[in-house]
Parts: structure tokens; sequence; C-alpha cells
């Protein structure tokens, strides 16, 4: 987005359609790759089919949450342009003897990039288009789609120009559309004046789950600070017994990383993770950077 100041965004199970015109000058061939990777992983690839007018298309799917990079690939391709010359040229029964000569060098060169048996069957190759067989004999054999795949695959992309890499974030599904249900813990105790734990929320997930919410949320679950502390309706005066606000974090008890001792401990946290998502729902965290 914004010329790639942004990334764009998918979910998981999507597919990343990407759209790019490469061409170059003259009649030559031009081959194109996508290239894809999930956050510091290895750079894989997909070919890229022509939609006409210079214009490309490809696409891979995102199965991951996290960040992905893409870019393109594109290069000249010698093989492709001689291969689509060869097919005319057989096509009007011209003579195509000094062709498939220019094809045996394009296979040399290839098997010097290769290695293993794909270098021993492009020189086995090579060694046939120079063959004593008829001209047109040999045109056939080049035309083979064993030799194209082999030629695909070991092309000279000393040349490629790579567009700059862009972004995607790939968030859970229910990030596309969700029903949230915004719960504070220490006000789901049944009793009165008790201060509401995670094992009191689990007591409630129940009737949640019962009216069609999918995603549980709740404020931040960390120590309330004192500095500063606000009262009911967010008066500042409070009273000594005034729990204050949740987006005030830190005291004594600790910061972001620990929970307020009177919800639970982090185990009874799991243990609510762990029965929402047994009756379909998943659990969001308010994320606040503010403290006390």
């Amino acid at each position: 987005m914004d010329g790639g100041g942004f990334p764009i965004k998918r979910v998981v199970g999507d597919t990343v359609t990407v759209e790019a015109d490469a061409f170059t000058d003259g009649h030559d061939a031009v081959s194109v790759r996508l290239h894809h990777r999930s956050d510091g992983g290895i750079w894989a690839e997909t070919p890229m089919e022509p939609l006409g007018n210079d214009r490309w298309r490809g696409s891979f799917p995102v199965e991951l949450m996290g960040r992905y990079e893409y870019r393109v690939e594109a290069w000249t391709d010698d093989w492709q342009t001689w291969r689509g010359d060869l097919e005319k040229r057989l096509a009007a029964r011209q003579d195509v003897a000094v062709d498939v000569l220019i094809g045996a060098a394009l296979v040399d060169a290839a098997a010097d990039r290769a290695d293993g048996p794909d270098r021993l069957r492009l020189q086995t190759w090579g060694a046939e288009l120079r063959g004593p067989d008829d001209a047109t004999a040999r045109a056939g054999r080049a035309l083979d789609t064993e030799l194209d795949r082999l030629m695909t695959l070991h092309a000279d992309r000393s040349q490629a120009t790579h567009s700059e890499p862009l972004g995607v974030v790939v968030d859970p599904v229910r990030a596309r559309f969700s029903t949230w249900y915004e719960l504070f813990p220490r006000s789901a105790a049944r009793e009165p004046g008790r201060h509401g734990t995670f094992r009191d929320v689990i007591d409630r997930l129940p009737y949640v789950a019962g009216m069609g919410f999918d995603v549980l949320y709740l404020p931040p679950i960390h120590p309330i600070g004192r500095t500063f502390r606000k009262g009911p309706n967010n008066v500042t005066t409070p009273s000594s017994d005034d729990p204050g606000v949740p987006w005030a974090i830190g005291g004594p008890e600790g910061g972001h990383t620990a929970i307020h001792p009177d919800l639970g401990t982090l185990a009874d946290f799991h243990d609510l993770v762990r029965e929402a998502g047994l009756r379909g729902m998943d659990v969001a965290l308010d994320i606040a950077f503010q403290a006390s």
C-alpha cells in the first residue's frame, strides 16, 4: 500500500495475488517469477502467468500468522525466445540446421550452471542436438517437454531484475470479522463486593458463548499502580479501597509481565484461555502501554 510504504493485510488461509508489468526491449521472451517467504524464512518462488500487454499475475498462500514478504523477478529468457522461434520455423518448413546448433549452445550453457544429475542430462541433450540425425528430427527433440523443464529450472538469470520486497501482515481469521464481548474480570464475581477472578470468568463463559460471541475481550490484567489513582467515575480523590483503573499499569506486585494477584495466577489465566477455546472463543487482551 502507498507505494510499498505499508504492508497489505490478509488472514490465515488467504491467497495473495500479485500483478506486475514486466517487459523488455524488442521481441524477446520474458520470464517472470513471484518470490515469497514468511518472516525470516527461505524464499520460495512460483511462475507468474502472462495476462497480455506486459501484465503478469502470480499468487501464493499465507498459512501462518505473522509477516510475509514478496517480490517479483523478471529476465529476458534466451531459451524461450529460441524455442518460440524454432516452432515458427518448423511450421514454415524452413531450414533449421543453424537454429538447432544455437539451441545446443544454450543447453551447454545451462549444463554449466547445473550440477548433479541435471548437469549430466543437459550434457546429453546438448550432444543429441549436435548429433548426426536430420536437423528437423533434432529440432523436434529440442522441443521435448523434459528438456524445456530442465532449461527453465536452470535458466540464465544473471541479468534478472528484482522488485523491492513488499510486506504482508497475516492476522487470525477472526481479525476479518468476529463478535466481541468485553468483560471486566474483577466484576465477574457472583457475590456483591467480592473481587472477581479468572475462575469467575470461566463460570460465565457458557453465558457469553450462548449469545453467539466468539471473542472474549479483557482489559489489562496487570497490577494497578497507586500513583494518581482514580476512583469511581474517574474522580481524582479515591478512597483507599478503590481498585483503580486497569490501564494504570505497574505497582509493587509487578508491571506488564505480571498478573494482578486478586485475579488469580498465570495458570488460572491459561485455564481461562483453554476453556474459552473449548467453547469456540478466543481471548483478546487490551494492549496498553500506559504505566503508573
